[in-house]
């Protein structure tokens, strides 16, 4: 197997609503063809315009109720729930499903490196929608055929911590399946799933950090050898799922 690289892509600006990303990233990396760009959720959600300010929010009952059992903000509760289908389980924090079908804390409503005491970030509305316009963005500034992964940090019910994981894809596949392939005593593989899209995502914040001003990185190098897929494909169908 051949070698892979994690480059990071420093020396981007803050990102304001209606930016270029595609431009501003194109500008500070040497993107080639088969390079897997990975852009933190954050700037996407930035140059999308998905924020809110929580003093234009009227908290309902229900999150005055839920943040008195959390000690939280009631505005914060009620954008989680604006962003959400359903209340998973609200203990220290809420685990909500989100509309787009993530089962995540707070749905992805997010404080950190936002401007301002009272605004937040909220995912982009359709993940693998940004990951696609990016990609055409960037092939048609950079000249480059690249495969898009936009990353965010979630928890994980069986391991402490948090990793990043892919929300959106574009050109590349979300994972590679084994099933039915021989292992190395030729017996059959009946389970093997291997999320390539999420790999890619925690192998790029090792460079990216939470703290270094590094939202985008390019892995090369990495061919996976299937169909491409979308970040939706990474998500568990209700009924195989044993924590909802």
């Amino acid at each position: 197997m051949k070698s892979v690289q994690v480059i990071p892509i420093e020396g981007l600006p803050e990102i304001q609503a209606g930016d270029d990303l595609a431009g501003l990233v194109s500008e500070r990396s040497d993107l080639k063809d088969g390079d897997i760009l990975v852009v933190a959720q954050k700037v996407i959600s930035k140059s999308e315009g998905r924020f809110r300010d929580l003093k234009t929010v009227e908290p309902s009952a229900h999150a005055r109720e839920l943040a008195r059992g959390m000690e939280s903000d009631p505005r914060l509760v009620q954008v989680v729930l604006d962003e959400s289908i359903r209340v998973v389980r609200s203990d220290r924090v809420l685990i909500v499903e989100t509309r787009h079908g993530f089962v995540c804390a707070n749905a992805g409503v997010d404080h950190s490196n936002v401007p301002g005491d009272d605004n937040v970030t909220l995912l982009p509305v359709d993940p693998d929608a940004s990951a696609t316009a990016l990609r055409e963005r960037i092939r048609e500034l950079a000249h480059a055929d690249v495969g898009v992964v936009i990353a965010d940090t979630f928890g994980r019910a069986w391991r402490v911590g948090i990793e990043n994981v892919a929300l959106g894809i574009a050109g590349l596949p979300a994972f590679v399946d084994y099933r039915g392939q021989p292992d190395d005593w030729g017996k059959e593989l009946r389970a093997t799933v291997v999320a390539v899209a999420d790999e890619l995502a925690a192998a790029a914040e090792l460079v990216m950090g939470k703290t270094a001003r590094v939202p985008a990185a390019v892995v090369r190098g990495y061919h996976p050898e299937a169909p491409s897929g979308r970040g939706r494909d990474l998500i568990r169908p209700p009924e195989f799922d044993l924590f909802r």
